[in-house]
C-alpha cells in the first residue's frame, strides 16, 4: 500500500456518493449490518452534537466498465449505512434543539443543513491490495455489538502475537476463498486469525484441545515479545508451500476445505517436513472418497467419520484425525 491519505468530507457528500453509485458498503469481507436503532439514534446524536466520530476508512478504485470511481468502505460501514439511513427517514434520533427524537425530515431547514454539512473524518486507502484491506480490517475494526472470542482477543492484545497471526491470516486471503475454507463473513468475523492463532498454539505446545482460554494467554503471554515467531513462521509456510502444490480440487472440493479436517492435515505435513505433491494428493483424493462412501467402512473408517463429524476440536478427535491421515501418507 502506498499511504493512507486522511481527508474529511460533509455528509451531503456521502449521500451523494451512495446516489451515484460511487459507493460500496458491502465488500465481501465486511460484516452485516448488526446495529439497533439504539445504537443508530445515538451516532447520529453524536453528530448533532458536534462530538468526534472514529475515522471512515476508504479504498479508492476505478470501475472501468461503468467508467465511475469507485470508494470501498474498508471501516466504517455501520456508520456510514445509519447515517444514509437517518437522510432517508429511517429512524428518529435525538437533537438538541427538540424534546422528542425526530426524523431527518421534522428538523428545522438550518438544522438539516447543520447536519448535511457535518464533516467525517475519511482516511482514502491508496494503493492497497486486498492482502493489505484484510490487514488493516483486522487492525482497526475491534468493536462490534457482539463480539466473539477472536474479535475480543483482538480488541484486548495489540503486540507480537496478535500482528503475527493476522499478518499470516491475511497474507492467505487468496487461498482462503480460492479453497473455499472461509466465507466472507468468516473473514469478517476473523474466525481465519483464530485459525491460525490455534495453528500456531499447536505448533509450539503440540497437539492439543482448541481452548479459546489458552489463546488468550497465549496472546497475553506473547504480547510484548515472541521469540520463537520466525520459526513458527517457517513451518506454517511450509505447510503451506506444501498444500499449493497440490492440485487445488484436492482440497476445494473435498472434506479437507472444513476447517477442523485442513487443520488436522496441515498439522500432519508439518509432522512429516512436508509431504510429495502425488502422493498427498492421491491420499486426500482416497481419503474423501472414503468418507462420502455410505458403505464398505472399515471401523477405523467410521472413528474417522464421527471424529470429522462431532465435536471436531477435542484432543481425542484430533488425534483420531491425525493418526487415521498419516496412515495414508
Amino acid at each position: 500500500m502506498d499511504r493512507v491519505d486522511y481527508q474529511s468530507i460533509v455528509i451531503q457528500d456521502l449521500i451523494n456518493l451512495q446516489k451515484s453509485g460511487e459507493l460500496e458498503l458491502s465488500p465481501w469481507y465486511q460484516r452485516r449490518s448488526v446495529w439497533n436503532s439504539a445504537q443508530k439514534s445515538y451516532l447520529i446524536n453524536t453528530l448533532f452534537e458536534n462530538k468526534p466520530v472514529p475515522v471512515i476508512y476508504v479504498r479508492h478504485s476505478l470501475d472501468l466498465d461503468r467508467e465511475i470511481s469507485v470508494k470501498e468502505v474498508v471501516d466504517g460501514q455501520q456508520r456510514s449505512r445509519t447515517i444514509i439511513e437517518y437522510y432517508e427517514d429511517g429512524f428518529r434520533a435525538r437533537h438538541p434543539g427538540h424534546d422528542k427524537k425526530v426524523l431527518f425530515s421534522e428538523l428545522k431547514p438550518a438544522q438539516r443543513q447543520d447536519f448535511l454539512l457535518t464533516a467525517l473524518p475519511v482516511g482514502y486507502l491508496l494503493g492497497a491490495t486486498d492482502e493489505d484491506v484484510i490487514d488493516i480490517f483486522g487492525r482497526i475494526n475491534s468493536i462490534s455489538k457482539t463480539l466473539n472470542a477472536q474479535e475480543k482477543r483482538n480488541a484486548l492484545y495489540s503486540g507480537e502475537m496478535k500482528q503475527f497471526c493476522l499478518k499470516i491470516a491475511s497474507s492467505k486471503i487468496n487461498f482462503w476463498r480460492d479453497y473455499g475454507v472461509f466465507s466472507a463473513n468468516d473473514i469478517a468475523r476473523m474466525n481465519e486469525v483464530q485459525f491460525i492463532a490455534d495453528i500456531a498454539y499447536n505448533l509450539m505446545n503440540g497437539l492439543s484441545d482448541f481452548s479459546a482460554s489458552k489463546l488468550n494467554k497465549m496472546y497475553k503471554d506473547f504480547d510484548i515479545e515472541f521469540p520463537e515467531a520466525g520459526q513458527i513462521l517457517d513451518r506454517i509456510d511450509n505447510i503451506f508451500d506444501t498444500l499449493v502444490r497440490v492440485d487445488a480440487e484436492r482440497i476445494a472440493d473435498t472434506i479437507f476445505s472444513r476447517q477442523p479436517l485442513l487443520f488436522s492435515l496441515m498439522m500432519v505435513i508439518d509432522g512429516k517436513g512436508g509431504v510429495e505433491p502425488q502422493k498427498l494428493g492421491a491420499a486426500l483424493a482416497r481419503i474423501d472418497e472414503i468418507f462420502n462412501s455410505p458403505e464398505n467402512k472399515s471401523e477405523e473408517d467410521v472413528e474417522f467419520y464421527n471424529a470429522s463429524t462431532s465435536t471436531t476440536q477435542r484432543i481425542k478427535q484430533r488425534r483420531i484425525r491425525d493418526q487415521y491421515i498419516n496412515k495414508f501418507l
